[in-house]
């Protein structure tokens, strides 16, 4: 059952140690002017954590330190130290000093002895440097020295109340087996930890043939802190502690810019591409082109003039150049240019801890805007699955709260059925866009199939469509279905042949009939003609005829009269008319 964290309170007497993630749990630091203890077996971390206490003090607080070494000698320290940038030679002249209290091996303890001494000499160079922060690196080697249990506790008490009255921030580590950590049974020198302010417990474990390193905040007195046992690493520039939630994300910036998947047909189904800063998720199957639409992003990313880092987990990087060419993809030319780093995430060995500090510093060395991982499925076999599933929501997180645009591949098991969901990894609860790829068999043939399963804040296409790979680059196919089924390859092209053929058929029928109703028009226009003719000619006669019927009526009445004149009878009548 996860516990509930409650929030971290910052109090203002903490002395920051400059460790990503540690500063965080701890509300802002280490005690000031307190004692911490770290405990943790070989290879846990404690000198590495201790002298990057001392060394951010030193650069970004303005407080000296002093290291005091009861096991290895500091020559050997700053030269195991210098892999991590942090100036020790120049830190060594001013603020950062070191003290070696290293009992020899063949040394014969003769009486008793006490730190009265020691803590002579380091109050006198603490007021010479006027130090601030002071670690005390393997204390169990100087208290084992002792003759009892009351010689151990009397000293640790004397160191403590010394530390104390000159409010210095102390650290002092102790060693620890693993089986401490995961038992019951008391510790060695189990007093301290009820003397000092603070204890870390760091763990150090192997986990199927797989490094993983742990921290716990055990204690933290007049502090709320993080309870939970944490992952961190140890990278290029220290460690990292892996906090399970981002506050940053919160303040992300949201846009509304489009920027291309690579696949212009892609775009148009995804509403005009991915957002920016958007988390986009490709699954599929092996060689279903996950790493060629990966690949696309990444070359419409440079094309852009943006930036953009292309980390490889199956391939290296010249690999993942050359087969991309034979699909149109030329990313050769950007890794010249510097805009494109291509990582083969063969040579990065460890956790999924590592691989994720890892990718962080090689996206902020190279300034990357948009960032592939390809496929980041390889973490799941990375030694406990349920912390690589954090490792890659945290990845998520990160490129958020920077404003990256990541595109990560998940290869699937062919064994299991086609949901992401059967991958141990279940990171496409939280991408913002999913993309599936798959194999559809028919006729024989195995195509490759695309589908957006999922998009975030705008409306994408539904339809499952034939991804398209040619020398001329990458395409998709519009949807063609027969009967309600899709069809792909050559059983598509066969259908459409013969629809191609009927539809020729069809149009040269359509031909001959319009022909034929073209003649039939033709002839019934003549016999209209023809009839509008004879209907004319019917017309002229008509009226002819009773033209010469009014003129001969004309004339007869004209006839009559005139013959009355000539003959004078009935002159008394009245004119005719």
């Amino acid at each position: 059952m996860k516990s509930v964290r409650s929030p971290i309170l910052k109090v203002a007497s903490k002395a920051p140690t400059g460790i990503a993630g540690f500063d965080e749990i701890t509300g802002g630091g280490l005690p000031h002017g307190r004692t911490t203890l770290l405990v943790g077996g070989p290879g846990s971390g404690k000198t590495v954590l201790s002298l990057q206490f001392l060394v951010y003090g030193a650069e970004e607080c303005k407080e000296s330190g002093i290291f005091v070494a009861f096991e290895e000698n500091s020559k050997r320290i700053v030269a195991n130290a210098e892999s991590f940038g942090w100036k020790l030679a120049e830190l060594q002249r001013k603020k950062l000093f070191f003290m070696d209290i290293n009992p020899m091996p063949d040394m014969v303890q003769s009486g008793d002895f006490d730190l009265r001494g020691m803590l002579a000499v380091l109050e006198a160079k603490s007021n010479e440097t006027r130090t601030r922060r002071i670690v005390f690196d393997a204390m169990d080697v100087i208290l084992a020295l002792l003759p009892d249990e009351a010689a151990r506790r009397r000293e640790v008490c004397r160191l403590h109340e010394w530390l104390l009255a000159r409010e210095l921030t102390g650290i002092i580590t102790l060693k620890a087996g693993g089986e401490y950590i995961s038992t019951r049974s008391e510790p060695p020198f189990s007093f301290i930890h009820f003397l000092v302010d603070c204890t870390v417990i760091l763990n150090h474990s192997v986990i199927l043939g797989v490094s993983q390193r742990n921290m716990r905040v055990q204690k933290y007195r007049g502090s709320s802190f993080d309870e939970d046992e944490l992952p961190f690493v140890i990278g290029k520039n220290g460690l990292e502690v892996a906090v399970a939630h981002t506050p940053s994300r919160v303040d992300a910036k949201i846009t509304n810019e489009r920027i291309s998947s690579g696949v212009e047909r892609l775009d148009t189904m995804l509403g005009g591409g991915y957002y920016r800063g958007a988390s986009v998720l490709i699954t599929g199957f092996s060689g279903t082109a996950k790493t060629t639409l990966s690949g696309a992003f990444a070359d419409a990313a440079c094309q852009r003039g943006e930036r953009t880092l292309f980390v490889s987990f199956d391939s290296d990087g010249a690999e993942v150049i050359r087969n991309l060419a034979s699909v149109g993809i030329q990313l050769g030319r950007y890794v010249k240019s510097g805009s494109l780093r291509m990582i083969s995430a063969r040579t990065i060995t460890g956790s999924a801890e590592t691989f994720l500090a890892r990718i962080k510093t090689l996206a902020k060395e190279h300034k990357a805007r948009c960032l592939v991982i390809d496929p980041v499925s390889t973490w799941s076999k990375s030694g406990n699955a349920l912390t690589a599933r954090s490792v890659a929501e945290r990845l998520i997180d990160w490129s958020k709260a920077n404003g990256t645009t990541l595109v990560c591949t998940s290869l699937l098991d062919e064994m299991s059925s086609q949901s992401e969901g059967n991958s141990s990894l279940q990171i496409s609860k939280i991408a913002d866009t999913w993309i599936h790829l798959n194999y559809l068999l028919q006729a024989g043939e195995r195509n490759r199939g695309l589908s957006i399963i999922k998009s975030r804040g705008t409306a994408h296409s539904n339809q499952v469509r034939e991804l398209i790979l040619s020398d001329s680059g990458v395409t998709l196919t519009d949807t063609y279905t027969a009967g309600g089924e899709v069809l792909m390859g050559a059983l598509r092209w066969q259908k459409e042949r013969a629809d191609r053929v009927a539809n020729e058929v069809n149009e040269v029928a359509m031909k001959l009939k319009r022909v034929r109703l073209d003649a039939e028009e033709a002839e019934l226009e003549v016999r209209v003609k023809s009839l509008q003719t004879e209907l004319l000619a019917k017309q002229v006669e008509k009226e002819l005829l009773v033209r010469t019927t009014e003129s001969r009526k004309g004339e007869i009445s004209q006839g009559l009269t005139r013959m009355e004149e000539l003959r004078g009878a009935d002159a008394t009548k009245p004119d005719r008319k």
